[in-house]
């Protein structure tokens, strides 16, 4: 079932008419492609599809100077985490006279795609897309998309069982595969203990000392692993509020599970049974309002 993101869409085609190079970044699965393909559908001229993790596309991109440098219209490079090398030459080709435009999509924050601010500064503009919010779905649907979270797929699965073993086998893709794509060769193992046990830290404030003693580590160890689960969009870090400084400060963040859905898979969460037997689990929930998401928030 195709959910239309309308208010997405119609952003994302603006911000096309105004830029040369537009970036569409977040979480693996959350929609991007669709949303691109969308757009395409809508644009005039013609539109040049390049998915990097297709090999012919990789294979077509080998001399990318040569493959990209006459086209014109639209060109779409999904998954453009895979060649970071790219960057450099999308600067030259946005610098000659108008020809082509570009829209980038990638499932990793501009922080850990350090070379589109390095050599793109200025050029391009960065737009992040989430899972479903609340008004994108009907007020029907608002009890599944607290249970099942905000990936189109998990959201629009044929029944709970389905939502929970997609949302499981989509942890462990991401640990064992995405996260070596973006060359981050983190142990899946230990980076799965520490994902669950950040799902029962939510909402909680950050504690890098004693994360770190639990696994017998420095604390900017465990603080790196924070900051590779927030670039690739599957934790969120909430800065500390420092204005009021008359008064004795938290100066640690917060720190939650970007989605619902993955939060309960993480925490062993199949029905809305399970969360209030379970004692041991208290996580309480409402909108986060300022990122227009259904999200936890304690």
């Amino acid at each position: 079932m195709l959910i239309p993101r309308t208010q997405h869409v119609r952003r994302l085609a603006r911000l096309l008419a105004e830029h040369r190079v537009v970036a569409l970044l977040g979480a693996r699965q959350v929609g991007k492609s669709t949303l691109a393909r969308l757009v395409a559908d809508g644009q005039r001229g013609a539109v040049h599809w390049f998915d990097l993790e297709d090999p012919t596309d990789l294979s077509g991109l080998a001399q990318p100077k040569v493959a990209l440098e006459d086209l014109s219209g639209l060109v779409v490079l999904d998954e453009i985490q895979r060649k970071p090398e790219l960057f450099p030459l999308l600067r030259v080709l946005v610098d000659r006279p108008r020809r082509a435009r570009f829209l980038v999509l990638g499932s990793a924050s501009p922080d850990l795609l350090r070379q589109t601010s390095e050599t793109l500064a200025g050029r391009i503009f960065y737009c992040r897309v989430d899972g479903l919010s609340l008004s994108e779905v009907t007020p029907s649907k608002s009890e599944v998309l607290w249970l099942r979270g905000g990936f189109p797929r998990s959201f629009t699965a044929r029944s709970g069982r389905v939502s929970f073993d997609w949302r499981e086998a989509f942890i462990r893709t991401f640990l064992e595969r995405d996260l070596q794509q973006l060359g981050l060769s983190l142990p899946a193992p230990t980076l799965s203990r520490f994902w669950s046990m950040l799902a029962h830290w939510h909402g909680q404030t950050w504690n890098a000392s004693e994360l770190g003693r639990a696994f017998g580590l420095a604390d900017h160890t465990v603080r790196r692993w924070l900051d590779v689960l927030a670039a690739t969009f599957m934790v969120r870090v909430l800065p500390p509020f420092f204005e009021n400084i008359g008064k004795r400060q938290v100066k640690a963040p917060k720190v939650y599970v970007a989605d619902t859905g993955l939060l309960h898979a993480l925490l062993g969460i199949r029905t809305r049974a399970d969360r209030t037997s379970n004692l041991r689990i208290r996580v309480r929930y409402r909108v986060f309002r300022n990122l227009d998401s259904y999200g936890p928030v304690a």
